[in-house]
């Protein structure tokens, strides 16, 4: 679940993880990962959005682990739904029902030992568009080039500038209104990760540090707004978004995928 975009404000601490923990966030993320496997191979036209959270919720029992999202700021369900121009936290309903030709964003997280992972993915369903294959393509593709950069030593810049050359370069554009976030004992803590930014410049990455990286990529612009659910973000001019997101583990030897 990705964090709105904060006004310059004094920093707090980034809550550094040690070894013990990271392994906690490894069990809370394989769950999210197994859920996020099985549900893409449950998508198909005709569901409802409500039966992918009863889903969602079904595995998390069968795996002892309890919903990130539900309750959080008064989310009402344990999974963020969002379809085609709908960028993030879409809320599920039994009236929303999925269509074939429709691209499908998964937004999902867990705890696990008191410990957080999230991640997202975006599923097309049926006979979709080439530019919503596209689309997704590159989206996923930035995120793992936002991955690359995410290496100690460098910058929290260098991650934004990973995604927003790469989406850029191949037609697209990064949402700015909302951006990743550390993670940890907490869904949302420090740093902010923007999926936009320059080289060089940004927070020094050490170790210890485990960062939700979530690139959510526009077809057209990069607006967006907020419907009057107060959650559901979609693109201003009504063109596709895509989402893709991991929660990583800064190491010496190099970010390590909680969330694979």
């Amino acid at each position: 679940m990705s964090s709105t975009v904060l006004m310059p404000k004094p920093p707090r601490k980034i809550e550094m993880k040690t070894k013990e923990e990271i392994s906690l966030m490894r069990q809370a993320g394989a769950v999210v990962a197994g859920a996020l496997t099985m549900l893409r191979k449950s998508l198909s036209a005709g569901m409802s959005t409500k039966d992918i959270d009863v889903l969602a919720m079904d595995y998390l029992s069968k795996n002892n682990a309890q919903p990130a999202f539900l309750g959080y700021r008064g989310f009402p369900a344990s999974i963020c739904v969002s379809i085609n121009s709908e960028v993030v936290h879409g809320i599920p309903s039994p009236k929303r029902k999925i269509v074939d030709g429709d691209i499908v964003s998964l937004d999902f997280g867990c705890v696990v030992g008191g410990f957080y992972a999230d991640a997202a993915v975006t599923v097309p369903v049926g006979n979709v568009s080439g530019e919503a294959l596209r689309l997704i393509q590159v989206t996923e593709e930035s995120l793992g080039r936002g991955i690359a950069a995410a290496l100690v030593g460098n910058r929290l810049g260098d991650i934004g500038f990973a995604v927003q050359s790469y989406c850029e370069q191949a037609g697209f554009s990064v949402v700015r209104d909302f951006v990743g976030h550390g993670i940890g004992r907490a869904l949302h803590e420090e740093p902010q990760v923007p999926n936009y930014g320059k080289k060089g410049t940004g927070t020094r990455l050490v170790s210890g540090m485990v960062l939700a990286i979530e690139p959510m990529v526009n077809a057209g612009g990069y607006e967006v707004k907020v419907l009057d659910d107060q959650w559901t973000a979609v693109t201003k001019d009504g063109r596709l978004s895509a989402h893709f997101e991991h929660t990583v583990a800064l190491t010496e030897k190099g970010p390590e995928i909680l969330t694979q």
